[in-house]
């Protein structure tokens, strides 16, 4: 049973209450990811999620963790290109204190000088991981090539020169601007009382208070037709091509979604059919959708052996051509529909899933 509302702070609520069940997920998801910076700091709302874990007015780091950790509950977060999410999943008899955790490193956060140039360290290796990562680089790479200097373009982690910039006085001016109750939700999923949710959500998040009623508007964002390159000592050539999709919430979106799933959506799938098991040009093939507010990529990826990358790229563009000139056949679309009915269903079995669900949709739409 799902339940929605709004506190007098402008904090939008969403509940889904399963009985059956003895855990719950609870997350706090902010409007807030790389598209929503500057040039000048890009990279910060992924910093900002590091630092809300590295210290309290009462608690320490180690605390932070251990508080969770130690009733056999997880605690993280994520960063993407729109949004930025910190969650707790545990028990159901540990409500409160997720909630008091969350409301403590969101709200009373020191964001020590000391913590943040040790920080800056972890953030620099990461930056270091990902750049070992072909996948993660074809993924920044690509996202410049489809958005260009536009915030789209800008990659989550940011560059080293912008972290090692990073002061105490602009994380916390961040904040201040884009973190507030007006574009924030509290999405919890599993077993509650509804009377006692309430309770706590007001008590722990009725203070949070803004000096401004952010809500975030996004330019038009035009798809480029271009292509970047990176070059690795790697054994693979990794390729990633773009076709405009469609953006979040279209309606359009679950018939690009079946689509999808027959073209290039898992190991029955054309492309995967042609590509590895016809013609054993590739190991890893697959399309997805890359859904934004306003703006939307549908990416086909390939991982190859260097010397059959000319020979693949044609055959994907000749899937392709096929693919939209000829469509589906009503058996591919009824076998499709179960295919996707069965993965949302399964999906569904999760509370922090479908805790990240009502949050994404309530945010946005």
């Amino acid at each position: 049973m799902y339940n929605t509302y709004t506190l007098k702070n402008g904090l939008r609520i969403v509940t889904e209450k399963i009985e059956y069940l003895n855990s719950i997920s609870v997350g706090v998801m902010v409007q807030n990811g790389s598209r929503n910076e500057s040039s000048e700091v890009n990279g910060i709302s992924h910093f900002i999620e590091h630092m809300f874990f590295k210290g309290t007015n009462k608690r320490t780091a180690k605390n932070v963790m251990e508080d969770i950790e130690n009733v056999g509950g997880q605690i993280n977060a994520f960063t993407s290109k729109e949004a930025t999410c910190y969650y707790i999943k545990a028990l159901s008899t540990h409500l409160d204190l997720s909630l008091e955790v969350l409301s403590d490193i969101i709200l009373n956060s020191k964001f020590d000088p000391e913590e943040i140039e040790k920080e800056k360290g972890v953030v620099i290796e990461e930056i270091n991981m990902s750049e070992d990562s072909p996948e993660d680089v074809l993924d920044d790479a690509h996202s410049k090539a489809c958005f260009g200097e536009g915030e789209l373009g800008y990659p989550i982690l940011g560059t080293i020169p912008l972290v090692k910039s990073f002061t105490r006085e602009k994380i916390v001016q961040f904040i201040n601007d884009k973190y507030t109750p007006y574009n924030s939700v509290i999405s919890v999923c599993g077993k509650f009382d509804d009377k006692e949710l309430e309770d706590l959500i007001n008590r722990y998040f009725g203070s949070w208070e803004s000096k401004n009623e952010y809500k975030p508007e996004y330019k038009d964002t035009m798809l480029h037709i271009d292509s970047a390159y990176a070059k690795k000592e790697i054994e693979q050539l990794h390729v990633s091509l773009g076709l405009e999709g469609l953006p979040y919430g279209d309606e359009k979106n679950y018939a690009l979604v079946l689509l999808n799933n027959i073209f290039g959506g898992g190991a029955s799938s054309i492309l995967f059919q042609k590509v590895r098991e016809e013609l054993g040009l590739c190991y890893s093939i697959a399309s997805y959708l890359q859904p934004f507010q306003g703006i939307g990529t549908l990416n086909i990826y390939a991982g190859l052996n260097r010397n059959y990358g000319e020979k693949a790229l044609e055959v994907i563009d000749k899937e392709v051509t096929l693919f939209s000139k000829n469509g589906i056949t009503k058996e591919q679309l009824e076998i499709n529909k179960e295919k996707i009915k069965a993965n949302y269903i399964l999906g569904l079995e999760s509370t922090s899933s479908r805790m990240f669900a009502n949050a994404k949709t309530y945010l946005f739409r």
